[in-house]
């Protein structure tokens, strides 16, 4: 991110600026070597590193740091799938899906400047996310930033999610971080307004998605709470959810949840402002993301608001014209993806890519030149006069929900998760269609946050975070072995070689004396094999008796890593980090995780 200092350096001449850079450079390469290697890592060089090719940072060795992280290959994660990777480190592999390669400074200006190019309703936008948030009583920064979009110099950078319970798992707070890092590095280089926009999926109907939240408790156990399920729970979009007097029960739940800490109390008041009987689910939502991050300049969008859709109305028109073409091409480029050897994220049925609202959201299916809704039968005339006087009961679905949203917002970048990147890599041609630029796509920031105590244990014995995925004892197995007394394993190793050495010698003489005799040599050689297999387990089983310490230092490191065995980031919410670190959690991310293609951290608390 360039600053004051900054940019006098770049006004200096170029020999001394590179000099700079150079010095900068070694000294970050010697810290990192150390992260190579999987070690912690602390820098304290304090000059950013900014290359005019490269404006959005995607090496670690960039970034300053001022926390103990440890950096690991995303593609050491046994859940990054073969797109998101080579997203990140093949990108050419996969540029005829996307817009851009988002570690090249001109794919950030070609950009920006189809942003400028495409006219938007930024005053009615503006106007819509005025009303919002005089509604949820948001912050006086995250109204500035609204109000900047009507400005036609400026862009956006989106990211979004489920109304998820409490505000959803770490993840929701690591996209929401990452889109407000964008918009500030994008700001400052380019010197325009840049707004960070998070979109909530509010008409999105899965309950099962939103209605529960998991939590560490002081024990680091997990702990799921979820709402009961309300009427029409599955089939209603979630916006349209009013929560009741139970969500005082589940505030209470997560009171005795969560470890009692100095922040606790502070927290669950900001939740229970935000999550109140009579607020609907989305709305809750929106007023705990503002809560928590509208300091900082996010602007939160309920994406159910009726008042845009009107601005959208032709998006759904031009659907209905050729209800199949966009579930076409998007099923060609999920073709194209499988034949290189990746995924397609999306599956698309056929018919428009669209949802009737009436109370429930309902899939829109054709039937010849009709539509049926439910079991009632719509002439495509009929739907089409619909959409053009009611276009508030149209909602759209997977493959056109990223095309609606930039309609409406000027959007340069998304940030998306890895699962994400595989269903945006089949929407370009869609985009084409509907004369819609298609922003850049960034990966958001991926973390594992851990106390001080996990982190040292992960340093202390060099155990790759992903060896801890596995729910077995193979990763403490192995940790166990290598603390063995180096006498034992090695007597062991010896003992094991002499018997093959000896068998060996064994199976080459007894032949002469009778070649049937060899059978029997092999069998008794892996009988003996397998005995002293046997017995190393056994020594193994005796250092996990003597070492029980070492046993609940992996068990607790795991169960912060990888709670029952998915990573954390997607199964725990960010309330549970909060309400142990406090609100300075929010700024100590934003500081220690900077925009990176390439790794995922594992942060100390």
């Amino acid at each position: 991110m360039f600053d004051k200092e900054e940019k006098t350096r770049r006004a200096d001449a170029t020999q001394p600026m590179l000099a700079r850079k150079h010095r900068s450079f070694n000294e970050l390469t010697a810290a990192m070597s150390l992260a190579a290697a999987g070690k912690a890592v602390r820098l304290t060089v304090q000059q950013t590193l900014c290359d005019s090719n490269f404006p959005v940072p995607s090496d670690p060795g960039q970034h300053a740091v001022s926390a103990t992280r440890i950096p690991v290959d995303v593609r050491r994660l046994p859940w990054i799938r073969k797109l998101a990777a080579d997203y990140a480190f093949n990108f050419p592999a996969l540029s005829r899906f996307f817009a851009g390669d988002p570690s090249q400074a001109q794919s950030w200006r070609d950009a920006i400047a189809r942003a400028h190019a495409c006219s938007r309703p930024r005053a009615e936008v503006a106007d819509a996310l005025r009303a919002q948030q005089e509604r949820r009583n948001a912050p006086a920064s995250a109204r500035s930033a609204a109000e900047l979009l009507r400005d036609p110099r400026a862009v956006a950078v989106v990211t979004g999610q489920q109304a998820g319970l409490f505000g959803g798992p770490l993840f929701t707070l690591l996209k929401a971080l990452t889109a407000l890092t964008l918009a500030d590095m994008l700001r400052l280089q380019h010197q325009i307004p840049v707004v960070a926009v998070f979109w909530i999926d509010a008409e999105d109907q899965d309950w099962d998605e939103v209605s529960s939240c998991t939590v560490l408790d002081a024990d680091l156990r997990a702990r799921t709470l979820r709402l009961p399920a309300p009427h029409h729970a599955g089939e209603a979009p979630v916006a349209s959810i009013r929560l009741g007097d139970e969500i005082l029960n589940t505030l209470n739940e997560l009171e005795a949840a969560l470890p009692k800490t100095e922040f606790l109390p502070s927290l669950l008041v900001s939740l229970g402002e935000a999550y109140r009987p009579g607020y609907g689910m989305a709305e809750a939502f929106g007023r705990f993301m503002e809560a928590t991050l509208g300091r900082r300049g996010l602007v939160v969008y309920d994406s159910s608001d009726p008042a845009s859709k009107p601005l959208v109305k032709r998006i759904f028109a031009r659907e209905l014209e050729d209800p199949d073409r966009t579930s076409e091409l998007a099923t060609q480029a999920g073709n194209e993806l499988i034949a290189l050897g990746y995924h397609a994220q999306v599956t698309p049925r056929d018919g428009p890519a669209l949802f009737h609202l009436d109370g429930g959201r309902r899939a829109i299916r054709r039937q010849g030149n009709a539509f049926v809704l439910g079991d009632t039968v719509y002439q495509a005339a009929a739907l089409a006069s619909s959409v053009a006087t009611e276009p508030e009961a149209f909602s759209p679905n997977v493959l056109l929900r990223p095309v609606v949203q930039d309609t409406l917002f000027p959007t340069v970048c998304y940030v998306a998760g890895p699962n994400e990147l595989g269903y945006q890599a089949q929407l370009r041609r869609i985009y084409e269609r509907f004369g819609v630029p298609m922003p850049l796509h960034y990966p958001r920031a991926s973390a594992t946050l851990l106390d001080s105590a996990a982190a040292r244990f992960l340093v202390r014995y060099d155990m790759p975070l992903e060896s801890l995925h596995p729910q077995d004892d193979s990763a403490l197995n192995r940790l166990l072995e290598s603390q063995l007394p180096p006498s034992v394993e090695q007597s062991l190793h010896e003992a094991t070689r002499a018997v093959e050495e000896r068998m060996a010698a064994l199976a080459s003489a007894v032949p002469a004396l009778d070649p049937t005799l060899a059978g029997a040599v092999r069998s008794t050689l892996g009988k003996m094999q397998h005995d002293l297999k046997t017995l190393h387990s056994k020594i193994i089983q005796a250092a996990k008796r003597r070492d029980q310490t070492l046993r609940r230092q992996f068990e607790r490191v795991r169960a912060q890593a990888f709670p029952g065995g998915h990573p954390q980031e997607r199964v725990i919410g960010f309330v549970s980090f909060l309400a142990r670190s406090g609100p300075e959690l929010v700024d100590r991310l934003a500081q220690d995780l900077p925009p990176d293609l390439h790794h995922h951290w594992v942060v100390t608390l």
